[in-house]
């Protein structure tokens, strides 16, 4: 039988915990190893099938990989192959963050589509429209996109949207395109300063970062680097919403409270008790959370991956609470496994009214997502009962053993495929 989480709710957490490292700064950072023949090493990698499925793309295409616990070294003396074949795509769609460095560096590139996800459609044309922008030749063929190029060259990029990934491969193109790159609309996540952070140890220039004009010089060649990634600003307010939502007091420690201002300010607004140090958040929850209205939005906005998290916690607020996703289309699947644990929650297309109740019931539950599935179990400690969440694979994919550092903090929650 697969694993699932068993959880005996109603337990107030208590205690410190530190926040890992985030899956996604880790990913466009190994995607950049392809963009030098040097050794790129990564300090504080988390152990996740995620970085487990970049590692083995990477090996495909000539990258040497040696890992030692959280320490990560990727050498790349010469691109073997450029394909990333739809097996390793379909499974993660980061991959698409080898498309811009491939070309950058090699001249051709070949990955496969990635197609939707359960979350939606996620589309990759801004990548493309952005890498013809720099000259290189776009086709679709078989599934797969195949992107030529002699040698890429600088051009002014205004992209349709707000898109972190598209941002990032263009970044990574840009660094060894002939001439300046302007990417105007970039988007301004943390991930992408991070990455900004590497590619710049690297010896690439940029300027601009955390802006929305981002101007880069193209160079000829990079460097190896060490870099240590950037913490997990998810896994952080993932866990800050368990001690809000268990009237718990839990310190989460080796964290970046800049990068949750839009998060702590809205669970400041749900009466949550908020301590802010320079790396750390201590969190007291209240008896029963005050309603909140929420809309997501690009950074620093409020960030679609924790908008799951935040309507688990309005569903026991005292008063009716608006909850607008604007980022993706289909990401309110948790409403309806939170509804089979007692929660009132009617969704109409982007638009959830959520009508708080005094407790939730455990019941079991499936996970549709990755953030669903951090949903369900947030629910599962603040239910009354017994919750089992199934399709746990989801979590694993971005929380590091999340249930040992809730266990760590008195949650009754145990692993288990009986």
């Amino acid at each position: 039988m697969p694993a699932r989480l068993v959880i005996e709710g109603g337990v107030p957490l208590r205690g410190r915990v530190a926040v890992g490292a985030a899956k996604n700064a880790t990913l466009p950072a190994l995607a950049a190893a392809l963009l030098t023949s040097e050794p790129v090493t990564l300090t504080n990698v988390p152990d996740l099938g995620d970085i487990r499925t970049m590692l083995r793309l990477l090996e495909t295409h000539g990258a040497a990989v040696a890992r030692d616990g959280r320490r990560v070294e990727v050498r790349v003396p010469r691109v073997a192959n450029d394909e990333a074949s739809y097996e390793l795509v379909s499974t993660m769609r980061a991959s698409v963050l080898v498309l811009g460095p491939l070309v950058a560096r090699h001249g051709s590139a070949r990955v496969a589509l990635p197609g939707g996800c359960a979350i939606g459609v996620r589309p990759i044309d801004q990548h493309l429209k952005g890498l013809a922008k720099l000259g290189a030749d776009i086709a679709i063929e078989n599934g797969y996109v195949v992107a030529r190029a002699r040698r890429l060259r600088g051009a002014r990029i205004t992209t349709d949207l707000v898109t972190v990934t598209g941002t990032e491969n263009l970044m990574m193109a840009a660094v060894l395109a002939d001439g300046t790159t302007i990417i105007e609309n970039a988007a301004r996540e943390p991930e992408v300063a991070d990455l900004a952070a590497l590619l710049t140890s690297m010896g690439a220039k940029l300027d601009g970062v955390g802006t929305g004009h981002l101007e880069i010089q193209g160079v000829p060649a990079l460097a190896g680097a060490t870099h240590q990634v950037i913490a997990d600003r998810i896994e952080a307010g993932t866990l800050i919403t368990a001690g809000a939502i268990t009237a718990g007091d839990v310190t989460v420690t080796d964290v970046a409270p800049e990068h949750l201002e839009a998060v702590l300010a809205k669970l400041d607004e749900c009466g949550v008790d908020l301590d802010v140090g320079p790396a750390w958040v201590r969190v007291r929850g209240p008896a029963r959370p005050g309603a909140a209205d929420v809309t997501t939005s690009p950074f620093p906005g409020f960030p679609t991956d924790m908008q799951a998290q935040l309507m688990t916690l309005l569903g026991l607020a005292d008063g009716q609470s608006r909850v607008t996703e604007t980022i993706f289309e289909n990401r309110f699947m948790h409403a309806a496994e939170l509804v089979r644990l007692g929660a009132r929650i009617e969704t109409d297309g982007a638009i959830a009214v959520v009508r708080g109740v005094a407790a939730y019931q455990g019941a079991p539950v499936m996970a549709s997502d990755l953030r669903a599935s951090a949903a369900l179990v947030l629910a599962g400690l603040a239910a009354r009962g017994t919750t089992e969440v199934s399709r746990i694979y989801h979590l694993d994919r971005g929380y590091e053993h999340l249930e040992q550092k809730l266990a760590a903090l008195g949650a009754r929650i145990e692993r288990t495929s009986r």
